[in-house]
Parts: C-alpha cells; structure tokens; sequence
C-alpha cells in the first residue's frame, strides 16, 4: 500500500545539490567552536580537511564533531575539497591493471536483454523491457498478449544527458491511461504525469509536483486516482517534510491545485501517511506507518447503502463520510487486500511470521476479526494477494521464496512449483483475470518470467534471460553460523563448483540488516566478473532484515542495532575459521543501511578485513535524524534526542567511532550528488575523519556519481562505470588477477 522510502539500496550484488545546510535546531547547544589545522601525518592524496574544535554536550557526554563544516554541501569550501577528492579517487582507479578488462567483460555482462513481467489491464499489457543496446528500460504497451508491443514511454528519449528518470508507472483499471512518475538524477523527489495510451499524448493539465511518497490508485472508471502528495514549500525544514504528507484525490483533467483533501496531514515527520483504493472500488484504505514496527488503518466503504454492489459514478466522492477505524491503537503492522464484500488483513500482531484475518466490513473492530490462514512456525508470510479469485500467498522459508494458493476461505488450493532455492518477484494478475506472471531467479539461475493460469496451474516461460556465462560451473550452498549472544544466523556462499578450502580465497562479504528487508537468492549477471576470477560471494541473513519475521526484525533495531554488526563479524569469523579465506583476502561492501553496517563493521574490528567499499552510507548517527528522510527511520534506530538509546547510538556511530592511531582496512566510499534519502554529509564527515585518524597506508578513496540519486544512476553505462571501478579496486586490494 505504501510507497515508504527505507534506506534500502540493492547495491552491485543484490540489486541499493547536495544536501542542505546543517538544521538550525541542533540536539544540544555547542560548548566551543574554533577551527585548527590537521595535525595528523601527511596522507597521500589530496590535503587533510580542515578540523573544527566543535564539541557538542549531549546527555552529559562531550561529542567531537570536527568536520561538522562538511554538512553543508552546498558551501564553496566542501564543493572544492570533494571535488578534489573525487577526482583523487578515480584518478588512483583509473591506474589499476585489471580496469580494461573489467571494463569489457562487464560490458558483455550489462548490456543484455531483459524484460519484465507484464501487467493487465482491460485486455492489455503493460511491460518494461530494457535493450542491449539503450542505457534505459523502455515501458511497452500491446492491444492483446499476441500483438506487436508499442512504446509508451522511452527514458532514453526524456533528457539528452539521461538525467531524467521514470520512478514509476500506474494503468488505469481500463488500459486507456498511464500516470506516471519522473525524477531528475533518480532523485527520490518526483512529478506525476499523465499519458492517453493509445495516442501516447500527455495532458499538459495533469503535472502534480511533490509524487515522492504519491503511489497513485485508480478508481474503477478511470475518471481519477488518489495518492499522497508533499508540499513544494521551501520553507518547510527538509527533515519536517514527511509530516506534511497528506493524502488527495485526483480527477482527470483538473490542475492539481483542485485536488480533493481526502485525508489530512499527520504532523508527525516520523510517520508515513498512504492510501489504497480497492480493485474494484469497493473500499478506500488509509494508512499511518509509524516506521517500520507500527501500522494505523482507517477505511470507507464507498458502495451505496446498505452495502450495495454498485458504487458511486461519481469518483471521488463520500468528502464528508467518514473514515473508520480498523487497525488502531494497538501494536503490529497490517496490509490490506479487499476484494467483493471481503476484507483480508495480513498481521505481524501476536503472529512475528505474520498471518491473514478476515475482516467483515460492518463489524470491522479488531475484536470481530476472524483468523482465516494461520501464522507458519517455519516460514515467513510477505505478501498477500487476490489473483484469478484465489488468494496466493508469497513466503520464506530459509530465505528462500515460496508461492501458496488457497480459496477466499483460506482452504489450501495449489502450491506453485518453484525450480529450488530462489526467489519470486514480479507477481502480477488481477482479482477477476485467472492469467498470472511471476518471474524467479537464484544466485547461479539467470531470471524467467513465467506465465501460470490461477485455476489450472502449470507454467510457460514468458521471457527467460540470456547472460554470456556458464552458469552450470558455479553453485550456491547455504550455511548457519553462530553469532557473538548464540543466535544461529543463515548464509549464502556462492562460487565456482569443488572449491578447495585454502585458506585464501578472496571472499567478498556483502551485508545489509535492516528495515525488515530480505536478502534472497537473485540473479545479478555482474556479480560473475568477481566469480569467473575464483572469487567467493558470501551474504549472510542478519537480524534486523525480514527474512526470519518480526522477531528476527526487531532483534537488529533501535538498542539492539548492536546485534547487526555483531551477526556481521560472525559471518567473516566464520568464512575464516572455516578456511575460505584470510583477513588479507576478505572484502566487506554494503549501501545505505548496510553502509551503516561495514562502516561499523570496520571500525570495530579493523583487522578482519583488507578492503571496504561504502556505498550512499548513514555513518553519524547521532545527526541523522536531522537530515534527508532521517526522522522517518528513527522507530529503526531510534536518535540521540532520546537520552535512554543516546549512549547505545554512539557506542556504534562509526563517524565517532575511529580512534587516532589505528589501522583500517582499505576503503572505498560511493556517493551521489543528488542523493536525497540518506544525505551525502555522512561520507564526506567520515572519509575527512577517518584519513586524519587511520595510522596505516592503505588508500581512502571517495568517489561522487553524478547527476545520480540514492540507488545511483538508472543509465546502463553509470551502473557499468561504478562496477568497473568497485571491482578493480576489490582486486587490486585482495591481490586477484
């Protein structure tokens, strides 16, 4: 239902102007301020920045914040010490041996064919499908599942420097209008455009600034949408912005300005506000996300009276009937899916593996609601969907997908047949259409779209991706390891078939921990420049992700945030004591989030690893909360405002965590200019710190992707240019030819 912007950022394997001035309202006053020079040893590249004597008292604790000048990015002097950094750091790639052949390889490995699972709409389909030869996906349309597909939309075409990107794209239930979202840079901030599909003319009226969280829903008759909508005011703090948020209803062909309220702002920068309009009209659904443990939900039933089946003509209408409550005041996360008179409630309350109530919608207290499929011990349930008139349900089981189906009373039906241990996406089909798609992949398995009928089963590849790789030679095993309190934590080690434990292969460790996200075996083809050279691709289920439930969730947050790193360190111990390799060979990458993880990570135990790359970070998390979207991910960590977590917070911030005098591992630092989810201050402060504390010689690198946002730039060739430079520095760095 919700379009909430987490850090995720599915970065290089798994595929995860600068930011403001430094809010005016700090946490606590600063004691001093004075600036000195850089004391500590000349560094290679280019000078050390500046130091700032800024101590900030927090809670009684006396906080440094030396290079707190580099949270303004828009300053002359930050602009010119990055730039200088940046071009330090390709300079110093761009000498590395194995770049041109990288270069080439990944060129054959980027530029395939790939196209994605179609959506239906009023008899037709809707489809991306990404050339060998653009930079972008293109959004396809045909008149039937036979007829010659047609473009809607080329983001080639947008911008002649690929600056402008399609975030995203809605049908209407009839297929004769697409609303759709772009963004400068692949920017998480956004316009809504709407397209008349057959003539694939836009209507200069319908442009409705401010789309960031917009995730519009259709009415039936396609005479309008609602979505959720942020002002454009610039007087509005940045961290604030998210409080604004209020949800509207839109009619085809008014200016935006006309747009209904249907529900008002929360107030709240620390929640999210969404809606969802039901298939078929029926039920309007508004939501509050209070982070990522804690769900509100409010609905109208927009039939007429008495619950007829007919509902108004009129879209947008009921502005005065009021919405009701029907999951409030308790704890627990909801996701909604209604069809006909039925509403179906998935949980995480008193059920961490989640479950599906049936909710009767004239007795729609939480007390009424009837359990219709029970929470698995063994498997997670992720999302459920009406399809075809079943109900088809996605869960993990070990971090690996499977797809149930079962009738609109919850009696088990069919089990989709999955070839092994991968992951199902895509899932795409309507209430009343029994045509479904779904596409799988694994780590070793290139990505099939299958299409399946709802009723009779069986599956015919729709699309199946065709890499320039032997993917027989290479396997994917699964292995738990015990973390530092005995928490058993899963693991996938992919690499070549019949490896020999020498002790020294070079091992690349990517990680994540957060938000409820999963990590689960999917195809990625550059991830085989790495693998095709003997390297090992380790990726560990930390707590904090969603693979394991609620529980595994809630186990990596806020105070126990803690735990992440902790199952992290486990995971490389374990690659180590179990002869896969040796701190001198082993790599540890991560973004956003899970850039917060490997900057813990190699602050805390320095010497596990030789080389760290850190990608578009959170990294002083006792300023996060104050920049960017940060205020809405304080239920995941919680803020240095709130004195009981102040002290757990800074005992693992790693911008506060490097000590004068130690050796770090060898880092490469990935950033965006026009990243505006996680704000850019965090590398910069870090990468300053971090080169006046290191002792050792090893190389601080810190590149800037341009004219990109938080998940970098959406152009093949941006995507090729960071992997090239990755790869080449994890091979310079662990010594593979």
């Amino acid at each position: 239902m919700s379009k909430s912007l987490p850090l995720v950022l599915v970065f290089l394997l798994t595929s995860v102007s600068c930011g403001p001035a430094p809010h005016p309202e700090s946490p606590a006053p600063v004691a001093s301020v004075s600036s000195s020079p850089a004391v500590a040893p000349v560094k290679s590249g280019p000078a050390l920045a500046r130091r700032d004597d800024i101590v900030e008292p927090l809670h009684g604790v006396d906080v440094a914040d030396p290079y707190r000048w580099l949270e303004d990015g828009k300053s002359e002097e930050t602009k010119a010490w990055l730039a200088k950094m940046d071009a330090y750091a390709r300079s110093e790639i761009e000498k590395m041996p194995t770049r041109a052949a990288l270069e080439k390889r990944l060129k054959e490995l980027s530029y395939i064919e790939s196209v994605g699972a179609p959506i239906y709409r009023g008899g037709r389909y809707f489809f991306n499908w990404r050339h060998k030869d653009k930079e972008k996906s293109i959004l396809y349309w045909r008149e039937s599942k036979t007829a010659e597909p047609k473009v809607l939309i080329d983001p080639n075409a947008l911008s002649t420097d690929g600056s402008t990107s399609l975030k995203g794209w809605w049908p209407s239930h009839d297929g004769k209008l697409l609303v759709y979202e772009l963004s400068e840079n692949n920017a998480d901030e956004s316009k809504l455009h709407l397209k008349n599909v057959k003539t694939g003319q836009d209507t200069a009226i319908d442009v409705i600034p401010g789309a960031k969280y917009a995730s519009p829903s259709w009415t039936p008759d396609g005479k309008g949408f609602y979505y959720t909508r942020l002002p454009i005011d610039p007087s509005i703090p940045t961290d604030q912005r998210p409080g604004y948020a209020a949800v509207y209803f839109h009619r085809v062909g008014d200016d935006y300005q006309k747009d209904r309220l249907v529900h008002d702002k929360t107030g709240d920068p620390k929640t999210f506000i969404s809606v969802d309009l039901s298939h078929d009209g029926h039920f309007l659904f508004v939501s509050k996300h209070y982070g990522w443990t804690k769900d509100e939900v409010w609905f109208k039933d927009l039939r007429g009276r008495a619950g007829a089946k007919n509902v108004l003509s009129r879209p947008g209408d009921h502005p005065k009937k009021p919405f009701v409550p029907l999951a409030v005041s308790r704890k627990g996360k909801y996701r909604v899916e209604a069809h006909g008179s039925a509403i179906y409630m998935m949980t995480d309350l008193d059920a961490p593996n989640w479950r599906v109530m049936s909710v009767d919608p004239t007795k729609p207290g939480m007390d009424d609601w009837k359990e219709l499929i029970a929470e698995k011990k063994d498997a997670v349930l992720k999302s459920v969907s009406v399809i075809g008139g079943k109900l088809v349900l996605r869960y993990l089981r070990n971090a690996s997908s499977e797809v149930h189906m079962t009738d609109l009373n919850g009696k088990p039906f069919r089990k989709i047949s999955l070839p092994g241990i991968g992951s199902v996406s895509g899932l795409q089909g309507n209430p009343d259409h029994d045509e479904a798609y779904y596409a799988y992949s694994s780590y070793v398995e290139p990505t099939t779209v299958y299409e399946t009928s709802i009723a009779k089963g069986g599956k015919t590849p729709y699309f199946a991706l065709d890499v320039p790789v032997d993917t027989s030679q290479f396997e994917t095993k699964q292995v738990w390891f015990q973390s530092k309190d005995g928490t058993k934590v899963s693991m996938f080690i992919i690499g070549r078939k019949g490896l020999t434990m020498s002790g020294d292969l070079p091992v690349l460790l990517y990680g994540y921990g957060g938000f409820n996200v999963s990590l689960t075996p999917r195809f990625r083809a550059s991830r085989f420049v790495w693998l095709e050279r003997g390297g090992v691709v380790a990726i560990p289920n930390l707590r904090g992700g969603g693979e394991y439930g609620e529980a595994w969730h809630q186990g990596g947050m806020r105070e126990k945030k803690q735990n992440v790193f902790d199952d992290y360190i486990a995971a490389a111990q374990y690659l180590i004591d179990n002869k896969y390799t040796r701190p001198g060979r082993l790599a540890i990458m991560g973004g956003s989030n899970g850039g917060l993880l490997v900057g813990a990570a190699m602050t805390q135990r320095p010497e596990l690893y030789q080389a760290v790359v850190c990608a578009v970070p959170l990294l002083d998390m006792v300023r996060y909360h104050l920049f960017g979207s940060g205020r809405t991910w304080i239920s995941e960590y919680g803020s240095s405002e709130d004195e009981a977590l102040f002290k757990a917070i800074l005992a693992y911030s790693p911008y506060h965590q490097t000590k004068a005098g130690a050796k770090y591992p060898a880092l490469l630092m990935l950033t965006a200019d026009s990243d505006d989810r996680v704000d850019p201050l965090h590398a910069r402060k870090f990468v300053a710190r971090l080169r006046y504390d290191m002792a050792s010689d090893e190389p601080v690198l810190l590149r800037v992707e341009t004219n990109s946002g938080h998940g970098g730039g959406d152009m093949v060739k941006k995507r090729l240019e960071r992997n090239v430079d990755v790869y080449a520095f994890l091979l310079q760095q662990l010594g593979v030819k």
